[in-house]
């Protein structure tokens, strides 16, 4: 089973929406039995919080539902539970590595680092752009999927 964490500042927006996109793409593809996703923030500022309803718009235009998600914070136990720890941005990835141990087995990265185009995913907290947020994801999640697929051949 593959272990996956999310991680973005509040746990509100982007993470979640990663996390619960991602469930919904393995479900569909048959292979939910083969993953573990989860999300995290890297702040305590919304802990225990629900998902932004923006982010919650969004996904439930796909009819995806985030039902009961309540952020949480990450920690250092997490980088033994998980296989990849997926920040969203730059800003992030700093942030993880204050929080986790020493990243010695590179679990630690930006989402669409594993994609053609690297980069930050912004945070529509800020700019208020869920579509091009969700977009953003939606493709790291696809090349994260690519990645994994490539792997079991």
């Amino acid at each position: 089973m593959i272990k996956i964490l999310f991680v973005c500042h509040g746990n509100i927006c982007r993470s979640p929406m990663a996390e619960f996109l991602l469930k919904d793409m393995v479900t569909k593809a048959g292979i939910a039995q083969d993953f573990y996703i989860a999300s995290a923030a890297t702040s305590t500022e919304e802990i225990g919080n629900p998902v932004h309803r923006g982010t919650r718009s969004k996904l439930a235009q796909y009819h995806i539902s985030t039902d009961g998600k309540r952020a949480v914070q990450l920690t250092k136990d997490d980088y033994d539970k998980y296989d990849y720890l997926i920040g969203m941005d730059t800003w992030n990835i700093k942030n993880m590595l204050r929080i986790l141990p020493e990243d010695k087995e590179g679990k630690v990265f930006r989402l669409l680092d594993i994609t053609d185009h690297p980069r930050d995913i912004a945070d529509p907290w800020y700019t208020g752009n869920f579509d091009e947020t969700y977009d953003d994801i939606k493709e790291g999640c696809e090349a994260l999927l690519k990645k994994y697929k490539n792997s079991t051949r």
